[in-house]
């Protein structure tokens, strides 16, 4: 029977977000079929050094994994963009950093997730909301530099992805600038579920971004 459990931050772990609504992993059970089962590790406000950690409770049933995780490292790395510089040159060095460091992290994530041998399919960082457009505006390009990360190394190892920037690209798919609403949940539940239904079919790197 298959059992799929949600990694990563609160992307799926929204629960505090919903007003009461349901959270992803409440919206994925009702559409799996009835004897499939889902699972949610994923902890608001964890990174990707947490992830490991997560895979260690992973249930002994389980049959896919899904890692959603990134969004916290850049809110961490925010900083940056406040940061004074000399240049374009500099600007553009200042954000390589972040982006080497967000690639040692991200890279030893994914062996560990593919250490397991369990199918797994990993999400993009969807851009956040902020009320401010300029704010909105410069977040995205720079969030551009870590999603690259990700889908190169995802797709340089074969894996699946999920790109929640084409699937929560409304404003009402988000609770606040950076976590998913009932209808945003909903979408990336969808996507979930179409990845794990595509199991073992599926061949290369799949996206799941509708």
């Amino acid at each position: 029977m298959p059992h799929v459990v949600l990694l990563g931050d609160s992307v799926f772990d929204n629960a505090a977000y919903v007003s009461g609504g349901p959270d992803v992993v409440s919206q994925l059970r009702t559409i799996l079929p009835v004897d499939w089962q889902a699972s949610l590790l994923a902890v608001d406000g964890n990174v990707i050094a947490d992830v490991p950690r997560q895979l260690a409770g992973r249930p002994r049933d389980v049959s896919h994994l899904v890692v959603s995780v990134g969004g916290n490292d850049a809110l961490r790395a925010a900083a940056v963009l406040e940061q004074p510089v000399q240049s374009v040159a500099h600007a553009l060095a200042v954000l390589a950093d972040v982006r080497d460091r967000f690639l040692a992290a991200y890279g030893t994530m994914l062996d560990a997730v593919q250490a397991t041998g369990q199918p797994a399919a990993l999400c993009t960082i969807y851009d956040p909301r902020y009320p401010d457009p300029q704010r909105r505006r410069l977040t995205a390009a720079a969030l551009a530099l870590l999603n690259d990360v990700i889908t190169r190394e995802v797709f340089a190892r074969g894996l699946p992805l999920i790109d929640l920037r084409v699937l929560c690209g409304e404003d009402a798919d988000f609770a606040n600038p950076i976590e998913p609403s009932v209808q945003g949940g909903w979408k990336i539940a969808k996507a979930v579920a179409a990845f794990v239904r595509s199991c073992p079919e599926h061949s290369g790197s799949p996206v799941f971004a509708r």
